[in-house]
């Protein structure tokens, strides 16, 4: 059987698979709308307490608690066991669950897409907060030929459900019709998991040290490679890639070049958390922490002094705190030929980029703090960038506009 075959049959397989998977979602439209109930989620259910949902969260919980607001809080996760603060409903990831609480939810929040089949009411409104930002990996359209057609479908199905997305910069806003897929409404206002990095880290660098018992001097490092393996792919795997990266001399060098005392933090994707004791990765040093558990990459970047990533958005997020940023990916043409090309070229990013743990190393020793701060100044101004910590606090006015309005039903979508 040929490759076109196979995938007309697997996509003809989830869109049977999508129909009666739509069918909980109109049933319980018997039910109405709570106007103050908001749901979020993260990672399709997958993730914790995390990313924008969270820091939006955040930010209700504080209005909640002076009065100023009323909202219900939801949040749904395969993951319920995983921990949340006071005053947000914790809700297992069932297909009942998850039609009853979104179609009784007067907004959704999510970072991810929704499954194939969800369907929305009228008088529901869907903020889209995504997962992703600036980045060299290319998402939606923006793969040329290398997007499948199934990936296609479920970004385009979720794209036609939303009604606002959030983007962090003008970069952002002029990307998403591509790389979202999506024509509707774009508030440039900022991203939400940002503030952190702009109001928190004198206060997530203590706290993170305590956590991991690293000392209240040391400076971390914290590696954190992207996703690999298609989240719509026929066969929905991750490469579980061996880690080639030789830790022991990349926690030197930044000694050497930046003195003090040194910690390598390990941060994995987080649908790779259930797969790090596949990975080969050897761990003998006191100084390495895996951290690949925790639940927001954010709160860690907020306390490390540089990263090293290779195609992932956080490298652009990272350097907000100024920290340095290094580029390590031994496998960009494999990458290229599976992902599709770059959204920049690795020689008008402020960041260096490395091979093998050699050019690593030697591109740590030869930092330039000086030529680094002036090229990430002008790549944020290019960019532009919104970044002053007050993201979260903008989208929550905007569910206030929403939330204030009248539910309108109507038509069958909106019963």
């Amino acid at each position: 059987m040929g490759k076109k075959s196979t995938e007309e049959k697997y996509i003809k397989k989830r869109k049977i698979k999508a129909f009666f998977y739509s069918f909980p979602f109109y049933i319980c439209r018997v039910f109405p709308i709570q106007k103050n109930k908001i749901v979020l989620w993260t990672l399709e259910g997958n993730g914790g307490y995390s990313c924008n949902p969270r820091y939006i969260a955040e930010e209700i919980l504080k209005r909640n608690a002076k009065g100023e607001t009323d909202y219900d809080l939801v949040w749904i996760t395969k993951k319920p066991s995983l921990s949340f603060p006071d005053g947000i409903k914790v809700v297992k990831d069932t297909i009942w669950n998850r039609a009853f609480q979104m179609t009784t939810a007067r907004v959704w929040i999510g970072n991810t897409r929704t499954f194939l089949g969800t369907r929305k009411r009228k008088g529901t409104t869907y903020i889209q907060t995504w997962h992703g930002s600036i980045s060299l990996k290319p998402i939606g359209k923006c793969r040329g030929n290398k997007l499948s057609e199934i990936a296609y479908l479920v970004s385009k199905t979720d794209s036609d459900l939303i009604d606002i997305a959030i983007s962090g910069s003008k970069w952002c806003t002029n990307m998403w019709p591509k790389g979202l897929i999506y024509d509707g409404d774009i508030k440039e206002i900022g991203t939400p998991r940002f503030d952190i990095l702009i109001n928190s880290v004198k206060e997530k660098h203590q706290l993170i040290r305590e956590r991991y018992e690293v000392p209240n001097n040391a400076k971390i490092a914290i590696y954190a490679p992207t996703f690999r393996g298609g989240s719509q792919a026929l066969n929905r795997s991750v490469n579980e890639k061996k880690v080639s990266l030789d830790f022991d001399r990349v926690i030197d060098a930044f000694e050497k070049r930046f003195g003090g005392e040194w910690y390598l933090f390990l941060r994995l994707h987080p649908q790779l958390a259930d797969s790090v004791k596949k990975m080969n990765i050897a761990n003998t040093n006191s100084k390495i922490i895996d951290v690949t558990q925790a639940d927001d990459m954010n709160e860690l970047m907020a306390a490390t002094d540089a990263i090293i990533t290779d195609y992932s958005t956080v490298i652009f997020e990272g350097f907000l705190t100024g920290q340095p940023g290094f580029i390590y990916a031994d496998d960009l043409e494999e990458y290229v030929d599976d992902r599709g090309n770059l959204m920049f070229s690795l020689d008008e990013i402020p960041f260096s980029y490395a091979k093998s743990t050699d050019e690593l190393v030697e591109n740590i020793l030869s930092f330039d703090d000086l030529k680094y701060r002036e090229e990430s100044t002008n790549f944020r101004y290019r960019c532009g960038i919104v970044a002053d910590g007050k993201a979260s606090k903008r989208v929550v006015d905007i569910i206030g506009n929403i939330t204030s309005r009248q539910i309108i039903y109507g038509d069958i979508n909106g019963i």
